[in-house]
């Protein structure tokens, strides 16, 4: 299987197209209110996808968030199964999306090396 399969990319920006207008319009459930989709990975045989999601106005991982998610999923493959009308809808897990977090953890301490802050990394 090759590792860039262009087709599961195109998959991965569709799924996220309407997974975001399906939380925003149709999902009712408390728990998923500030949630926003920020990536999604979908296997290379296409059977699968990992959904990455940031909850605005909190740091770090909310278990009801994820509970509500996790309840939710059986609804969003099924409004994935008629938007994208593809005859595998993929399982979806979804996990917080922590790339901002390293990313801002990187920065500082690239900043502190540059400073040369002993405490930070630096030297």
């Amino acid at each position: 299987m090759r590792k860039h399969n262009p087709r599961a990319k195109r998959l991965a920006g569709e799924i996220q197209r309407v997974l975001t207008d399906a939380l925003r319009r149709d999902v009712k459930d408390e728990r998923i209110g500030n949630v926003t989709i920020t990536d999604v990975e979908v296997a290379g045989d296409l059977r699968s996808a990992k959904v990455h999601y940031l909850v605005f106005g909190r740091d770090g991982a909310d278990p009801e968030v994820q509970r509500g998610l996790d309840s939710a999923a059986g609804f969003l493959r099924n409004a994935l199964s008629r938007a994208l009308m593809i005859r595998h809808v993929p399982t979806l897990s979804f996990e917080i999306d922590t790339a901002i977090e390293r990313g801002m953890r990187l920065a500082r301490l690239i900043d502190a090396a540059n400073r040369g802050d002993p405490e930070e990394g630096g030297r």
